[in-house]
């Protein structure tokens, strides 16, 4: 057996920040400390004299007043998650997909159990037309006891009516929710169901990602988010749970119409936007010849520069938005880079839902954007035009006519209500770096920014 992985990196982040400096420096409590012997629990105070058990992380700090006894509980979180690329994942002979999620350790005590394996694959029902009968052969050829669920997991039926199925399916079927993750293959809408179903079966279940969309593979796949869509809007119920492993297959973007190419170059672009300009001198330069060759590996010609670009690119995206996400798997803090072409654009895809994907239009709002950044002097004329003749080369809309200007104002009187009174709002200051800003822009420069955008560019169309 083989266990390909081109790539690997492991992701840790922490939900508890500070709190423990925080409450330390602010309360005048006692403070203790937790320690296990044979099994028990208990709290001590002081430096830790046990011989014998194990301490843990957390601390109770406990306060005595007028009105009787106070305790607060710090109990930092930590997740490990692990990104590998892995070439031919479908193959019987690489072990990836059955057992990449585990350490080595772990993966000595799985081999040795004498119980075959078991899985329950949700499928996007698109991709199980295209690789079904591929997954069914992996899964035969290893031994494993597995169900094959295809849904049709599309952005207007991305509901909690959905999580549900999954979960009727997944308690019918039986699973050790330790030692049996749930596997997700498909896009997005597809990853983010699944791991909030993953998340609230028996509390928290173990869940793989496998992304078969580019912007899958640069973007959901990688962070913590779960989530569907409720009460006309986008994310609005979700979980904080990222997956224990997602593995990364480019071969999937061979039966993606150019389309969706396109849509999963806006996120990488962004990235590019917002923190490396190297990123975006590749997308600028070769992103035409990327998005029609699919970010496949020149068959003519191996170690081609075109082969280079579009490997270079994805990795480059990857580690981008890990630096930005892993300190922050949370969204404790609010001010996010990675929020560009997220302000007005969930307003605006759901509003024309089905007509734009997300990518496309994340880029119409970062289209927008680049207008504001250049009418506040953030961005030179000729890096607003070099902007935007990339997304242009990448094929992406950088206008749409429902994008009006009340549609934006009405976003960032949300992003206002929504983001603890701060616009907290990322625009590029060059080509690969940004800041954010957090006072409410001034309505003569949205004004007159939203009226150069559309002088400028409403002449493209819609798409």
């Amino acid at each position: 057996m083989k266990r390909t992985r081109v790539r690997r990196l492991h992701v840790e982040g922490s939900g508890s920040g500070n709190m423990t400096s925080s409450i330390t420096s602010s309360s005048h409590g006692t403070e203790f400390d937790l320690i296990q012997v044979n099994g028990t629990w208990r709290r001590q105070t002081g430096p830790c004299q046990a011989k014998e058990g194990k301490s843990s992380d957390a601390k109770i700090y406990e306060n005595k007043s007028d009105q009787g006894v106070s305790w607060t509980v710090v109990s930092p979180i930590v997740f490990t998650y692990r990104v590998i690329q892995s070439k031919d994942l479908l193959d019987p002979r690489n072990d990836t997909l059955l057992w990449g999620h585990l350490g080595d350790e772990e993966l000595k005590g799985a081999m040795s159990s004498c119980k075959p394996p078991k899985r329950f694959i949700v499928i996007d029902k698109i991709v199980h037309e295209l690789y079904g009968s591929k997954v069914s052969r992996y899964f035969d050829d290893r031994g494993v006891i597995y169900k094959i669920l295809p849904l049709p997991t599309t952005e207007e039926n991305k509901s909690m009516e959905l999580v549900t199925k999954i979960l009727e399916e997944v308690h019918q079927f039986g699973i050790d929710r330790r030692s049996e993750p749930l596997i997700a293959l498909g896009g997005g809408v597809c990853l983010d169901v699944v791991g909030l179903a993953a998340s609230l079966y028996r509390r928290r279940t173990p869940y793989i990602r496998v992304p078969t969309t580019l912007l899958s593979y640069v973007d959901a796949s990688v962070g913590a988010k779960t989530g569907v869509n409720f009460a006309g809007g986008k994310n609005k119920l979700g979980s904080y749970v990222p997956p224990v492993a997602t593995f990364l297959d480019s071969s999937f973007f061979q039966t993606l119409p150019l389309r969706q190419i396109s849509n999963g170059l806006a996120e990488m672009l962004k990235m590019a936007l917002m923190k490396h300009r190297g990123l975006f001198e590749l997308l600028e330069v070769n992103g035409r010849k990327m998005l029609h060759a699919k970010l496949q590996p020149s068959e003519t010609c191996s170690g081609s520069e075109q082969e280079d670009s579009a490997a270079a690119s994805m990795r480059i995206a990857i580690e981008t938005m890990l630096e930005e996400l892993a300190p922050n798997l949370w969204e404790d803090d609010l001010d996010r880079l990675v929020d560009f072409g997220h302000l007005i654009s969930p307003e605006l895809e759901m509003r024309v839902l089905p007509a734009l994907l997300h990518g496309e239009a994340v880029n119409i709002d970062m289209a927008f954007m680049v207008y504001v950044a250049h009418q506040k002097g953030l961005l030179e004329t000729d890096e607003k035009e070099r902007i935007i003749q990339c997304m242009l080369g990448l094929e992406l809309p950088v206008w749409h006519q429902d994008c009006s200007l009340a549609l934006v104002q009405k976003s960032f009187r949300e992003r206002l209500k929504h983001s603890a009174g701060s616009l907290r709002m990322p625009l590029p200051t060059g080509l690969g770096r940004a800041e954010i800003f957090h006072d409410m822009i001034e309505d003569d420069v949205i004004c007159q920014a939203f009226q150069k955008w559309t002088e400028e560019l409403s002449t493209l169309g819609n798409n």
